[in-house]
């Protein structure tokens, strides 16, 4: 390695620049000073997914995160919101299966209102009701859009089809008939009972002095206590499809079928986590797409677009490629999908098709963490997975390290089963493939 890529690679989050500190609640910090930045962001989550959803109410985590700005004991939705845009700030939340995330931004000398605007909606939020009617009411609104969106809903019906039986076969937003079922003291006795410091994470990052905002979340975080430990949610193991599924979701009125076709992939903590990113790179992302882009798109002119892509999370991962056809070509399409994964498990890449993943993967590191945003999430990206500090250093030399033989072990684990779901969502005549 030369002196420039060292010293390249030394620029990138480490041990030795990131601050990790853990409060006596249990929540977890993380900081990195950038001296040039006259701003700050921040970002975590905690603990309090869809996981714990009841089935009749899938969607009640969701609806509490995006409730907690709006009032708190202390201020009301109007004035939360005028103490954030005077200053030009932002705060936000948002839920998923296994967390409730959080993000916002500030000038560097406004962090401590936006540290106590933080501690005061997590810990002191009002749920006026009138606010979750309208938030109901919003919210019904955004999924009846999602049922008229061809790419949306292919992609919620194969997430359901592949991890059938499994929470991440549920979408964390809900459906319009469990969002219905939620009232006020569902919110009420939600929040109590997850939300809680411990297991919280909180990345800061910009022109920050890290002793200063310690000294700060202690303050306005660091009162609060947790509260008992709910009982784990126990995910199954999915097995992937013995056979092809096959759907079709009906949507009139629309001139795109959009095409989800995949299976199981490796968990985040899976050793064949890195082979699959870089051989997924070469069939479906790197340059127009991979080889899944070229012959589908380039070659045949058949998609608006056609990529793969993984989905690799804590307790499973998916395989997947997309696309987005005229419904008249959408058999042709997937033939030719079937037609790249048999290829791409039969033999294995090309020396020049690795080198240009690898070269892709390492060089486009930098790109995602010039910003504070950038770094704030590689932060939680670390600690969330366990990769340690130094994980962002090291990454180069990890992918430097897959061979085209282990490439083609990991395709053929994953991509050369029984079976692979195959859902398409767009006008009815596109259900004959």
């Amino acid at each position: 390695m030369s002196k420039r890529q060292s010293a390249h690679l030394n620029a990138l989050p480490g041990a030795d620049d990131i601050q990790r500190v853990e409060l006596p609640n249990g929540l977890t910090l993380l900081m990195r000073c950038n001296p040039f930045s006259p701003s700050v962001v921040i970002s975590g989550y905690l603990p309090a997914g869809s996981q714990y959803d009841p089935p009749d109410k899938l969607g009640l985590a969701y609806l509490t995160a995006l409730a907690l700005m709006r009032g708190t004991q202390q201020r009301n939705f109007q004035q939360i919101h005028e103490t954030l845009e005077y200053a030009g700030a932002s705060l936000g939340f948002a839920g998923s299966v296994h967390t409730v995330s959080f993000g916002g931004r500030c000038l560097t000398e406004d962090l401590p209102m936006l540290l106590e605007m933080l501690g005061e909606v997590l810990m002191q939020p009002a749920f006026p009701k009138d606010q979750l009617e309208r938030l109901r009411v919003q919210h019904l609104t955004g999924l009846a859009i999602r049922a008229q969106d061809t790419a949306e809903m292919a992609s919620l019906v194969f997430d359901e089809l592949l991890f059938n039986d499994h929470p991440y076969g549920k979408p964390e937003d809900g459906y319009p008939h469990t969002i219905q079922n939620i009232n006020r003291e569902d919110v009420l006795q939600f929040h109590q009972h997850y939300y809680s410091p411990k297991g919280l994470v909180l990345a800061v990052v910009g022109g920050i002095d890290p002793t200063q905002v310690t000294d700060w979340v202690n303050r306005y975080l660091g009162s609060w206590t947790a509260s008992d430990d709910p009982l784990p949610v126990a995910f199954p193991d999915p097995k992937p499809p013995a056979q092809d599924i096959r759907r079709h979701v009906s949507i009139e009125g629309k001139s795109q079928c959009d095409l989800v076709v995949g299976t199981l992939g490796p968990r985040r903590a899976d050793a064949d986590f890195f082979p699959a990113i870089v051989g997924n790179n070469i069939l479906g992302q790197l340059g127009m797409m991979g080889r899944i882009g070229e012959v589908i798109r380039e070659q045949h002119g058949l998609a608006y677009y056609a990529a793969a892509n993984l989905v690799a999370s804590t307790a499973a991962g998916s395989w997947e490629v997309s696309a987005g056809v005229d419904p008249q070509n959408l058999q042709r399409v997937i033939d030719l999908i079937r037609a790249e994964i048999r290829h791409f498990t039969r033999e294995p890449v090309s020396e020049e098709e690795l080198a240009d993943s690898k070269a892709n993967l390492i060089g486009r590191l930098p790109l995602a963490l010039e910003s504070n945003s950038g770094v704030a999430g590689a932060l939680l990206n670390i600690e969330r997975f366990g990769l340690g500090l130094d994980y962002y250093r090291n990454y180069p030399a990890m992918i430097q390290g897959i061979t085209r033989e282990e490439v083609l072990k990991t395709a053929r684990r994953y991509l050369n089963g029984g079976g692979l779901v195959i859902v398409s969502a767009g006008p009815d005549g596109s259900s004959e493939a």
